[in-house]
């Protein structure tokens, strides 16, 4: 018998190019494995596997790639991720945790800035809105061996444990962890972990870090400290009803604002400016009222640190945090606190940042960026004369060892040091989503107070204070945020 070569190997080169091209990534998997004349066409095709990779996924930013990215490589991974996330073996999933949510990241870390638009969020958002995903891959840290449906449970190592808490970080707070679907919800026994004053630590400076010194994120403190800004925000946009409250739920849309560089300044009032009524004004005035281009050094920030931003800052009642931790129990007692069920007060604050002088990276920095040090103001949003929340600062923005983005705040009320804030921008550099951390006592007093916090940035202008040059400390009055 004569034999049959296969159909598609009689195609010139260009044309089986866009026919494997046109496929799903897993199908030309499939296809290679067919017969030895295609899977010597398929493996090893760097111009097909980068085809199919940007049909299917965003293009990596250019400023993520140091050399050309592994396309066979990381397609395979995404294919071998989306076999895991569409099984429904359970058992299957749990075994790869680390894998998947690590995958996961990385898709994030690589997405187009637009949210909306980006094939890699979209790529996840299909399959997260399945709930045993959601069990493994999101509800599996160490807060729901008390917290959640019968169906959570942490996972089995602190790797995986870590590895979810990230990765449900990234995701934002859902009706999952706010308590909107289920009895124990997860916000009060996530409010417990933030207000026990056992985890703020000389290690772990206060912040949602690592008790080890090494400034690795602690991502079940950053997970907790979500949810419960996340559950105070929604609570404080209910009660208030307001346009600009919708602004406040950063949280609330899966994966939304998590890559790098995808913060967009809001538009103003003079951007959208008839150009004619532009001009008429600066007739009138006698000068021009559109602000001069910043000065170099603004450029030469990698952060984005100059710009008007939105803080937020949580707080119980001091005689509540006193009891919760020290009423009834020993010193030396490591049994988990029970969850708080009280409300906590809620500030809502605007911050004015500049640059003051950016410098190279120290012992405790990553060294890939500088460090920049800023300067500015913080104001209470809705109560004028609020002493705890009407400042001046100052803080850094680096990067740890391990390459995350670390911002540090010190309010001073009357020139006098109050309050510290420690925080990591979840999303890297240059985030929507912006940052969360703890604010503290400035001389990190043992019985608080402590809370969370979250900033992130609306836009690049500070046009309500005089520049006076890079250090722009002196040119503020009184505009910081409160329990930093």
């Amino acid at each position: 018998m004569l034999s049959i070569k296969p159909v598609l190997l009689d195609f010139c080169p260009e044309i089986l190019h866009n026919i494997l091209a046109n496929l799903k990534p897993a199908d030309v998997g499939s296809i290679s494995r067919t017969c030895r004349g295609l899977n010597s066409y398929v493996e090893g095709n760097r111009l097909l596997w980068k085809d199919l990779y940007i049909r299917n996924f965003d293009h990596p930013p250019h400023e993520h790639i140091q050399r050309e990215p592994q396309w066979e490589v990381d397609l395979k991974r995404f294919v071998n991720l989306q076999k895991i996330l569409e099984t429904e073996n359970v058992s299957v999933k749990k075994s790869a945790v680390v894998e998947t949510c690590n995958t996961a990241i990385h898709l994030l870390q690589t997405a187009s800035a637009d949210s909306e638009s980006s094939l890699n969020i979209s790529f996840l958002n299909q399959f997260f809105e399945d709930r045993h995903n959601g069990n493994v891959f999101l509800f599996s840290s160490n807060l729901y061996e008390q917290a959640g449906a019968e169906d959570h449970h942490p996972a089995s190592t602190e790797e995986e444990r870590q590895a979810t808490a990230k990765l449900h970080s990234y995701f934002g707070t859902s009706k999952e962890a706010i308590g909107r679907t289920r009895s124990r919800a997860a916000h009060p026994y996530a409010r417990a972990k933030v207000y026990d004053l056992r985890g703020y630590t000389t290690p772990n400076y206060w912040g949602p870090w690592m008790d080890d010194g090494s400034l690795r994120v602690d991502w079940e403190k950053v997970e907790s400290l979500m949810i419960v800004l996340g559950y105070n925000l929604q609570m404080f946009g209910e009660r208030c009803p307001i346009p600009a409250s919708k602004s406040l739920m950063i949280w609330h849309s899966p994966f939304e604002g998590v890559t790098p560089n995808s913060y967009t300044p809001m538009p103003r009032f003079m951007d959208t400016m008839d150009k004619n009524l532009k001009a008429e004004l600066n007739f009138l005035h006698g000068t021009s009222i559109i602000q001069e281009p910043e000065p170099p050094l603004e450029a030469l920030d990698p952060y984005g640190v100059t710009g008007t931003w939105r803080r937020v800052v949580c707080f119980l009642d001091y005689n509540d945090l006193y009891s919760f931790n020290f009423g009834g129990y020993e010193p030396n007692d490591s049994r988990p606190r029970p969850p708080i069920i009280m409300q906590e007060a809620i500030r809502l604050i605007t911050m004015k940042l500049r640059v003051e002088r950016i410098e190279a990276p120290g012992p405790m920095n990553g060294k890939a960026l500088p460090v920049v040090h800023f300067t500015g103001t913080a104001r209470s949003m809705h109560q004028a004369h609020d002493p705890n929340s009407n400042s001046s600062l100052y803080g850094t923005a680096s990067l740890t060892p391990e390459g995350e983005v670390r911002w540090t705040t010190t309010s001073l009320f009357g020139g006098e040091e109050r309050w510290k804030s420690e925080s990591i921008q979840v999303g890297g550099l240059r985030s929507a989503r912006g940052t969360i951390g703890t604010w503290f006592d400035k001389d990190y007093d043992d019985n608080g107070p402590v809370g969370p916090t979250a900033f992130w940035k609306l836009n690049d202008q500070v046009s309500d204070e005089k520049r006076t040059g890079v250090v722009l400390y002196a040119g503020y009055d009184d505009d910081d945020d409160d329990d930093d």
